[in-house]
């Protein structure tokens, strides 16, 4: 099997996101002739090799899960450096190049198999050589990731070359809401009936077909640039559509699954079933953080505008029930510390709420929950919110008029959330217009 394309694509990181977006993209975009992927796990990397560089790939359609295989890949260790010697060359010949590693902090490493090393070489190597300019898609979930990488490459680079080299790159900041997992347990990959990744490797990828994915303008002094990935959307203001994914999709999945998780639901579907759930669910997305986003950015693009909007909405929360993603309460409401912080997502939205003059009770009350999975004893003593919310806080700079706004409103959560449990879990939405 051959890919018919001209390009060439480099990614870092062979999990669900590279495997199951810009991969799976660029397979699908017949734009690229070669597609390679550095990956530091040595089994993985044998796994692939032992399969020819083909890789199965199961995508959640609304209706059923559709099985695909994407490749022929090729996969290299940094670690060996006949491998990083590839890497390299690679780099210098790609078009498209996307980093797709658990967190910015894996940008740096010692030694040269460091992403940022190979990378700097590679990218020294397209300067000297002339080979084509590049674009480096960053998937890291930080909205200054791209700035993160760049000035970590550049380091590495020597002075004298590195204007020749920053005419030949950019670095592009996304916000990806593909919702996407790993699944590991044999049973359920039996059940399912899911290919796993290669017939030797035990995890199948589990991705939705979405893929609708913004990405920070490229803009190479003028010069038209194509990208071989085509379906991404450039933006010139990026930041309003990290919000809109923080404080909207992220913000009401994790109200969706410390619900779920008071509930002991195993699946985020399952929700579809509790009373009450969904209609309480949809309020907190449209008429708290999205009715927030709304107003806060007026006018600036057409995702904006109360119609779109909206439309938008019911179709994120379509594909989060989706019963073919299998999508568990424990992996969407894992880490409940990082998810209480004070910029992350529960507090995030109530925050933007409170900002555009919007009281978030649905987010304070799923704020509760989320204290509730951190410290279940809550539920049963008088320990206040602010008890466990503070030390998280430590360090950031509050203004303390908009802290008490917060506390006093995740306080009034907790306490229904305490009365919700007592009535032996009614209706949510009656019970919380009830309490209102």
């Amino acid at each position: 099997m051959t890919l018919t394309g001209t390009r060439h694509y480099v990614g870092f990181g062979f999990g669900a996101i590279q495997a199951g977006l810009f991969l799976y993209e660029a397979y699908q975009s017949d734009n690229f002739q070669r597609l390679t992927v550095a990956e530091v796990v040595p089994q993985v990397v044998d796994s692939i090799r032992r399969a020819d560089g083909m890789f199965a790939l199961n995508i959640a359609q609304a209706d059923r899960i559709e099985r695909v295989q994407v490749g022929p890949i090729h996969i290299e260790n940094p670690a060996v450096e006949a491998n990083r010697q590839r890497l390299i060359k690679a780099i210098a010949e790609a078009g498209e190049i996307g980093t797709a590693v658990p967190s910015v902090n894996y940008y740096v490493a010692d030694g040269d198999s460091s992403l940022h090393r190979i990378l700097a070489e590679g990218l020294r190597l397209k300067a000297a050589t002339g080979k084509p300019r590049a674009v480096i898609y960053t998937a890291e979930n930080n909205n200054q990731a791209a700035e993160i990488l760049e000035a970590q490459v550049m380091e590495a680079i020597p002075e004298a070359e590195q204007a020749a080299v920053r005419a030949k790159v950019r670095f592009v900041n996304t916000v990806i809401g593909k919702m996407s997992g790993v699944v590991t347990d044999a049973e359920e990959i039996r059940g399912q009936q899911l290919p796993q990744v290669t017939s030797d490797n035990s995890r199948a990828y589990l991705v939705e077909a979405f893929n609708r994915i913004q990405i920070s303008q490229i803009d190479f002094q003028g010069e038209p640039f194509a990208r071989g990935i085509s379906v991404f959307e450039e933006k010139a203001d990026l930041l309003p559509f990290e919000e809109a994914k923080l404080y909207g999709h992220n913000a009401v999945h994790a109200l969706a699954a410390y619900v779920g998780a008071m509930l002991k639901l195993r699946w985020i579907a399952d929700l579809t079933t509790v009373p009450g759930a969904m209609a309480f669910i949809e309020g907190a997305l449209l008429e708290e953080s999205g009715a927030a986003l709304i107003h806060k950015y007026d006018g600036l693009d057409v995702s904006f505008t109360p119609s779109e909007y909206q439309a938008d909405a019911y179709t994120l929360l379509d594909r989060m029930m989706n019963p073919f993603l299998r999508d568990t309460v424990e992996r969407v409401g894992r880490d409940p510390k990082r998810k209480l912080g004070w910029d992350d997502r529960l507090i995030g939205a109530m925050r933007l709420s409170l900002s555009q003059n919007i009281q978030p009770y649905r987010y304070a009350f799923g704020t509760a929950a989320a204290l509730a999975a951190l410290e279940p004893s809550i539920l049963h003593n008088k320990t206040k919110a602010e008890h466990i919310l503070l030390p998280l806080w430590d360090g950031t700079n509050m203004v303390e008029t908009e802290q008490r706004q917060v506390l006093e409103l995740v306080e009034r959560g907790l306490q229904a959330l305490r009365q919700w449990v007592a009535e032996g879990y009614p209706n949510l939405d009656a019970f919380y217009s009830r309490m209102l």
